[in-house]
């Protein structure tokens, strides 16, 4: 007897970014976290980077009509639950991802969840885009998100604000919320000035909430903004509030710092799998894994 799938579609998300070779950024990060969090990840690729854990050695940028194509391709036929983007890289990526976004109902224009990580900086703090791009996610890419996610160095090369404290982190919040997005998340890891916590800071316009999580005695933090990022993503997926996404996303990237691993000569990446060790750690091993479990008819429990 034939068995019956039981499959039922999990909510579809979307990450708009580039590809790191290593494999702890980027597309990698995204998906391997959304995998975490029960959403089936869809892609389109703006740039192929060759990259491992000690630096990026070259960039192959996507031609913007495709990274486009691929969005829309996405939407009109799996359609979409919540996206969310990367490294755009030029000013002609943005646009075409900003008038793709519109035209697929994807952030401010229609009613799907749009977060945006800025990826403007790299861990040097120099930046990653042009003074142009910089004007064009100002102008164009934030007003479309529903919740934007830069770093401290993002934030500096965006409203030019060089956070040193938590008043400043309050003033940068003001300044990115004046650019149009609907909410800003100001991720805390790089203030120095918290030696023993790494506070995140979330505004709405209105009212600042505070989200506290311990800081680790790690280097092995790569990929962690891409991973905060898609569980936010998912959460909105899921149907969460901005507020309850953020703060899975806050418990959850500090499983996945605790979580995080060597890997390579250089820094190692954070790791959502903890979140699936309760699954995988039961099981012995894949060669003793019985992949007959629960099959009825001649061929149960059969081996080769």
């Amino acid at each position: 007897m034939v068995e019956r799938t039981v499959g039922v579609t999990p909510p579809r998300v979307l990450t708009i970014a580039g590809t790191d070779s290593g494999g702890g950024a980027g597309v990698a990060a995204d998906l391997r976290t959304w995998a975490a969090c029960g959403v089936h990840g869809c892609v389109a690729v703006t740039a192929v980077t060759v990259q491992n854990s000690v630096g990026v050695s070259d960039v192959h940028l996507i031609p913007a009509r495709a990274v486009a194509a691929q969005i829309q391709a996405v939407v009109d036929d799996i359609g979409l639950d919540a996206a969310k983007t990367g490294m755009l890289a030029t000013v002609a990526i943005i646009d075409a991802v900003c008038d793709a976004c519109d035209q697929a109902a994807i952030g401010s224009s229609g009613d799907i969840p749009f977060v945006v990580d800025p990826v403007a900086a790299a861990s040097t703090g120099a930046s990653l885009l042009t003074d142009d791009a910089l004007d064009v996610v100002r102008r164009k890419l934030f007003p479309r998100a529903t919740l934007v996610t830069p770093n401290l160095d993002e934030v500096r090369l965006l409203v030019g604000v060089d956070v040193r404290d938590r008043t400043a982190q309050y003033e940068a919040a003001r300044r990115l919320h004046a650019l149009g997005p609907a909410h800003v998340l100001v991720k805390g890891g790089h203030l120095h000035e918290d030696t023993d916590q790494c506070v995140d800071l979330l505004y709405d316009g209105a009212e600042f909430v505070e989200l506290p999580g311990p800081r680790f005695d790690t280097h092995h933090t790569h990929g962690s903004g891409e991973t905060f990022g898609a569980v936010i993503t998912a959460g909105l997926a899921h149907g969460l509030s901005i507020l309850d996404a953020v703060q899975v996303g806050k418990r959850f990237i500090i499983d996945a710092v605790r979580h995080s691993y060597p890997l390579g000569k250089g820094n190692g990446p954070v790791s959502p799998l903890w979140a699936t060790s309760s699954w995988w750690g039961t099981r012995p091993g894949v060669r003793n894994y019985d992949v007959t479990a629960g099959m009825t008819g001649p061929d149960a429990g059969r081996t080769a």
